[in-house]
C-alpha cells in the first residue's frame, strides 16, 4: 500500500534531521550549506526549507527532538530505580548515554543553539521555551521526590530545577573533554549539595 502524505513528509523530516545532525557535529553549523544537508539527505532544498524555515530551523528541530527523546528516556530509567542517589545518578546516566549515542554531537548542537539564542531574538524566544520544557519536567520531579524520601526542598522548585540543568550540563562539556575528572560520584555529591543534603550517600 501507498504511504500517505502525512508518512511521507514525516520520512522527509527524519532524513532531514539526521543528515543535519551529521553534518552540523562534523563541520560546525556555520560550515554547512542548506543545500549540503539536503543533499546528504537525498532531498531538495526546496523541502528544508518547506520543512525547517531554513538551517536554524534545522539546529532547534534536532535539539527538540534530543530534548523529547531524553525526557522519555529518563522518564523510563527513573520510575525503575528505588532511592534518591540511584535517581539522580540516573539523571547524570541519561545525559552521558544520549552523549554517547549520538556520538558527542548533542552537546556540540546544545552550544550551536545557545550561540543563536542569545544574538537572535527570535531563536532566543524558541530556547527559553525549550529550556522551560526541560525545568518543568525536573522541578515537578523534585518536588515528588521531596515527598517520597522525606525531606525540604531549599528553595523553589524551579529555581533548583535551574540549577540542576546548569550543573549537569557544565558537567557534560567538561566530561566531553575529560571524562575522569567527573566521575558518577561528583555529579551525584554536587546534585545532593544543591538539594542542601548530606553527600555521603553518594555512589562511588
Amino acid at each position: 500500500m501507498g504511504r500517505t502524505q502525512e508518512e511521507r513528509r514525516a520520512e522527509t523530516r527524519a532524513q532531514l534531521l539526521d543528515a543535519a545532525s551529521d553534518l552540523f557535529a562534523r563541520k560546525g553549523f556555520h560550515a554547512t550549506s542548506a543545500e549540503a544537508v539536503a543533499a546528504a539527505a537525498n532531498r531538495t532544498t526546496g523541502a528544508l526549507y518547506d520543512h525547517f524555515g531554513g538551517k536554524a530551523g534545522l539546529l532547534v528541530g534536532l535539539l527538540e527532538r534530543w530534548v523529547g527523546q531524553t525526557i522519555n528516556d529518563l522518564t523510563a530509567s527513573l520510575e525503575g530505580e528505588p532511592d534518591l542517589d540511584s535517581r539522580l545518578a540516573a539523571l547524570w546516566g541519561g545525559i552521558v548515554r544520549r552523549d554517547r549515542d549520538s556520538g558527542d554531537a548533542w552537546l556540540l548542537l546544545e552550544l550551536e543553539l545557545w550561540l543563536h539564542a542569545v544574538r537572535d531574538p527570535e531563536m532566543g524566544v524558541v530556547g527559553a521555551e525549550r529550556f522551560q520544557v526541560m525545568r518543568d519536567g525536573l522541578a515537578g520531579a523534585l518536588v515528588d521526590w521531596s515527598d517520597e524520601f522525606d525531606f525540604e526542598l531549599p528553595a523553589p522548585a524551579q529555581e533548583l530545577a535551574a540549577q540542576l540543568i546548569a550543573l549537569l550540563i557544565g558537567l557534560a562539556f567538561q566530561h566531553r573533554i575529560d571524562p575522569a575528572v567527573v566521575p558518577r560520584s561528583a555529579v551525584v555529591g554536587g546534585l545532593r549539595r544543591l538539594l542542601d543534603l548530606p553527600t555521603s550517600g553518594a555512589h562511588p
